[in-house]
């Protein structure tokens, strides 16, 4: 057996107090480390995001299956190994976040999901190996349309870097080809791309479709369409965009106002 001895280097910032409380995603926070360890964070600001290893010191160690339930509670239950749900043998969170700024011995993060009070046990920067660009993961479906709307709004902004008029209509297109054909990220999913290349990327990273090995992704740029073909076992699906409309009309308005699908 080796002896693990493991030392807080610093401790959560954050007005989430509870982990049922803690929004999917996480939110806002600060890492404040101890005085002795402030120097180990120069160099860090290069990163734009980093993982934050942290002990979830309220989570029960007893538990080895759980069921998503904040994504959704009709799900099977999954072993613990199988989830980044809290509950686990040794609890270390591990939680990828925008770094926002060091200021002293403090770091300032978005989309942390560590309460206030959570002892952290490492930072470690980002790097370009961290990167799969067409993993396989668990489908875990949300379970309200707009949640999953809202999870493919984050997978979406995290590939495209802004949030355009063309990737909230990507996001839009790839709601309804998930309601149609399930997982969007699957080896036999087909997806065409016409109109603008803010749509093909936003598309490309939400279905994290390639152009090769294996090729499921096509596109065309135009200037004049928007409209994106998903096709799966023979079944096809095609979403246009019907006119021109304001960032409003594209968040609130019905698909069927939005879209031709057919």
């Amino acid at each position: 057996m080796v002896n693990i001895d493991l030392s807080p280097v610093g401790y959560v910032l954050s007005p989430v107090e509870e982990p049922g409380d803690m929004p999917l995603g996480g939110r806002d926070a600060v890492i404040e480390l101890m005085p002795e360890y402030a120097e180990a964070l120069q160099g860090l600001e290069e990163s734009s995001n980093i993982w934050i290893l942290s002990w979830f010191h309220k989570a029960p160690r007893d538990v080895l299956k759980v069921k998503p339930g904040k994504v959704n509670p009709d799900l099977p239950e999954y072993g613990v190994f199988a989830l980044r749900a809290y509950a686990r043998p040794n609890p270390i969170g591990l939680s990828l976040v925008k770094l926002e700024g060091v200021d002293g011995n403090r770091v300032y993060v978005l989309g942390l999901d560590a309460v206030g009070g959570t002892p952290v046990l490492d930072i470690k920067p980002y790097f370009e190996n961290d990167t799969i660009f067409s993993p396989l993961t668990p489908y875990v479906r949300g379970k309200s349309r707009e949640m999953r709307r809202g999870m493919i709004r984050k997978h979406a902004l995290v590939h495209h870097g802004e949030e355009c008029p063309d990737m909230l209509i990507g996001v839009r297109m790839a709601a309804i080809a998930e309601d149609y054909f399930g997982q969007l990220n699957c080896s036999d999913l087909m997806v065409k791309v016409q109109g603008s290349p803010c749509l093909a990327d936003t598309i490309q990273g939400i279905s994290r479709a390639r152009f090769a090995n294996p090729p499921r992704f096509n596109y065309s740029n135009m200037s004049d369409r928007s409209e994106t073909i998903w096709a799966k076992n023979g079944r096809v699906l095609t979403i246009c965009l019907k006119d021109v409309f304001s960032r409003e009309d594209i968040n609130y308005l019905a698909d069927e106002d939005l879209f031709y699908i057919f």
